[in-house]
């Protein structure tokens, strides 16, 4: 085996891998397409050199791929942020071969901006979370359309809330509907029905599937949190230790303010963009929570109220301070 050491960049796409290969003064060895297998990618690097470290950017596959090359051939390879890479790429012209030859010089020099490889398990989690929600969507979305169609037709029923048990018996029994009105209503209504049925048999699966979780297990035992919540942080966050402390945490939930400043002013333009939009939703529902039951997290929303802060501010205020405080809570040793 050639012993140079030697960087790789690979562009993964379902249909094959572009794979660069640079020596240490970044000379390009080779920059070829290989077969979407990771024996084949081997095969064409290690005619090279031993490979010191590789990169692929994060996608979809990206990181079975990169596990394949871990398990199988033991590299070091690390996943790159999409999005920081595409801002540094400098090039106008977006090509294979350019991306390629980006990724391994970027790991080279040691700029790759890296994004956690979730473990199998974790990976197989998500499919789960991400189904439920996006059951949880469409369901959602069949109540909007039944309250739209309501509203064009101008029909109220305010004795009790909407969704509730009298609601309901109120629109299937008594709401005077058009007669294409009741048709499209009682097909929303049915969707409703089976997207309830989805919902309860994937929140059965995931029941079984983090039965012996100890994160799962220990998330449960902090009040805020139920099923939910716990599955979302397991699945999204993965390991609260791969954060070094409770901001860092907040700013992957997307809590953290995004500064808007230049020059001698100074502001806040709202929660930063990039985040996990349904893990900033759940901990925004979970801060909720806490304000309506927990008395501390209450004194605190009641203080900022004094201040003079928007709802929002306030709500998005608890949630991030009480991530800082879970970072801690987690890792703490439980009580016997």
């Amino acid at each position: 085996m050639n012993n140079l050491a030697v960087y790789v960049g690979l562009d993964y796409h379902q249909s094959g891998v572009q794979v660069c290969v640079l020596d240490r003064q970044g000379k390009a060895l080779a920059n070829k397409m290989c077969a979407n297998n990771w024996q084949a990618v081997v095969q064409a690097v290690e005619a090279h050199g031993t490979v010191t470290r590789a990169a692929i950017e994060s996608c979809s596959g990206a990181a079975d791929f990169a596990e394949e090359l871990i398990n199988h051939a033991e590299w070091n390879v690390d996943l790159a942020h999409p999005g920081y890479v595409s801002r540094m790429r400098q090039n106008p012209d977006k090509t294979d071969y350019s991306d390629a030859r980006m990724l391994a010089d970027l790991e080279r020099v040691g700029y790759l901006p890296k994004v956690w490889l979730a473990p199998e398990t974790v990976r197989e989690l998500r499919v789960l979370v991400r189904y439920r929600l996006q059951q949880v969507a469409q369901r959602r979305n069949a109540k909007l359309r039944i309250g739209a169609i309501l509203r064009e037709q101008r029909l109220k029923y305010t004795a009790h809330g909407r969704w509730s048990l009298p609601w309901l018996w109120w629109l299937n029994n008594q709401a005077a509907l058009s007669e294409q009105g009741r048709w499209v209503v009682d097909q929303h209504l049915k969707e409703l029905e089976y997207r309830g049925g989805k919902i309860a048999e994937t929140e059965k699966q995931l029941a079984k599937v983090c039965r012996d979780d100890p994160l799962i297990q220990r998330l449960m035992q902090i009040a805020g949190i139920g099923k939910v919540t716990a599955w979302m942080f397991r699945a999204e966050v993965g390991r609260f230790d791969r954060f070094g402390n409770g901001k860092q945490l907040a700013r992957f939930c997307g809590l953290t303010p995004r500064n808007a400043s230049s020059g001698m002013r100074q502001a806040d333009a709202g929660l930063i963009h990039a985040a996990n939009k349904d893990l900033r939703t759940i901990v925004m529902e979970a801060a909720h929570r806490l304000i309506r039951t927990d008395n501390h997290w209450n004194q605190l929303a009641l203080r900022l109220r004094a201040r003079g802060k928007a709802p929002s501010v306030i709500v998005a205020a608890v949630a991030n301070r009480w991530v800082r405080w879970l970072f801690n809570e987690v890792q703490r040793p439980c009580a016997a």
